[in-house]
C-alpha cells in the first residue's frame, strides 16, 4: 500500500506567534499521543511565520479517514488554529508514494 503525505501550508499573524507556538504544542501532543497520528509541524527556513503541518498516512484508507475521524478535541484545536492564520488561507498538498 502506498503511503500518503498531507501537507498543510500557511502563514500566521506575526502578532499571534506566541499563541500559535503554544497551540501547536497542544495540537502536536493531541495528534501524536491521543490520536496516534504520524504528525509534525515545521517552520519554513528563511520565511518566518510560515509553517507546514504534515501527516504521514500508511494507506489511502487512513488518509481518507483523516477528516472524517476527527474527534471533538481535534475540531476545537483546528478551529483555534484558523483564528491565528495571517490572510486566513491554507494550502493543502497531497503526496502519494510512487
Amino acid at each position: 500500500m502506498p503511503k500518503v503525505i498531507l501537507q498543510i501550508s500557511y502563514d500566521i499573524d506575526p502578532a499571534k506567534r506566541e499563541d500559535y507556538v503554544s497551540l501547536m504544542n497542544e495540537i502536536k501532543s493531541h495528534f501524536t499521543q491521543a490520536r496516534k497520528k504520524d504528525y509534525s509541524v515545521y517552520e519554513q527556513k528563511g520565511k518566518k511565520n510560515s509553517f507546514v503541518e504534515q501527516f504521514v498516512c500508511n494507506s489511502l484508507e487512513e488518509f481518507d479517514n483523516l477528516e472524517d475521524d476527527l474527534d471533538d478535541k481535534s475540531e476545537e484545536l483546528v478551529n483555534r488554529l484558523e483564528e491565528l492564520l495571517g490572510g486566513g488561507k491554507a494550502k493543502y498538498t497531497t503526496l502519494v508514494e510512487a
